[in-house]
């Protein structure tokens, strides 16, 4: 059954019951904000990609802001080396991580999971968290096997060993296992920064959405379910998500929506003074795009990231 698929047992955690009250309200009727990370375990299928040394982190992290009326969508990505002040997080089995300051943000799934991820980004951004989604390696190969490969268009080639890469310039059609070696590679784009890394994800996010709209898939609903069917093991989703009917409703709600309407953002971010290695959130610059979400309103002019790493 597709439902057997999708719940993965113990692993959907429910959002608002972990979460409690002391959290950012809903400003917005009929917005909705979405944790979209992509996890880095090497546990299972997962060991292809090195050696599995006990925990997790969240390799990406997007904040998927869907406005009012599913008209448009802001994207902000969380540099996953950012300085952060980390709150305590409720553990699934009882009990609460410790908090620390500053950590890297993506500390937080290490110690915490899902939860302790979309707690992190509500304390740095203010922002409600409705849903979280998890795609871990495999998952993310299965997504993009099951719509046929992505098409992208690249300005140079790219050529990293550490991710398994090896994609010659042009306009060519990615299979998962070289879609992972995009969005994962930093030693094969620009000063090998997360940032660069980002550029890329964004890239291919908006390459995968035009396939999606192509072929017709969030307007299908057969088409989707077939879709959903196919990758609904490979993702985990909070509690509240994780049906074929939320899924399926939430992706058909998506059906008006082109490329051309997501804003792809960056959180904007310096050089950590103690290690420029790591990056802090830039102000006002951060806050100002945090509040566009919060309002459901256009986001702020956009603005060079600083290089780092």
């Amino acid at each position: 059954m597709l439902y057997a698929r999708l719940a993965g047992a113990d692993e959907s955690p429910n959002v608002d019951a972990a979460l409690g009250d002391d959290r950012p309200a809903r400003t917005v009727a009929g917005a909705l904000n979405i944790l979209l990370l992509g996890s880095d375990s090497r546990a299972g299928k997962n060991g292809d990609y090195g050696q599995d040394l006990g925990g997790a982190r969240s390799d990406t992290a997007m904040l998927v802001h869907l406005a009012r009326g599913r008209s448009k969508a802001v994207v902000v990505s969380v540099p996953r080396d950012t300085m952060v002040d980390r709150p305590n997080c409720p553990l699934p089995g009882g009990g609460s991580t410790r908090a620390a300051e500053p950590v890297m943000f993506n500390t937080a799934y290490t110690v915490g999971g899902l939860i302790c991820a979309a707690k992190t980004v509500e304390h740095l951004a203010g922002v409600r968290v409705d849903h979280v989604l998890d795609v871990d390696f495999t998952g993310f190969k299965k997504v993009v096997d099951a719509v046929d490969g992505v098409r992208i268009t690249l300005d140079k080639p790219l050529h990293d060993p550490y991710s398994h890469l090896d994609l010659d310039s042009g306009t060519q059609r990615l299979n998962g296992e070289q879609a992972l070696g995009l969005v994962r590679t930093r030693h094969g784009v620009g000063d090998g920064s997360d940032l660069g890394r980002i550029r890329l994800q964004q890239q291919f996010m908006t390459a995968l959405v035009t396939e999606l709209k192509d072929a017709s898939l969030l307007t299908d609903p057969l088409k989707l379910y077939k879709l959903v069917n196919a990758v609904g093991g490979a993702i985990t989703a909070d509690e509240q998500l994780n049906s074929p009917g939320a899924l399926l409703a939430l992706a058909l709600s998506l059906g008006r929506l082109n490329p051309g309407d997501i804003d792809f953002r960056t959180l904007p971010v310096v050089p950590y003074p103690r290690d420029h290695d790591r990056v802090v959130a830039k102000q006002p610059e951060a806050a100002l795009l945090w509040q566009a979400v919060r309002d459901d309103t256009a986001p702020p002019a956009r603005q060079e990231q600083a290089q780092h790493g």
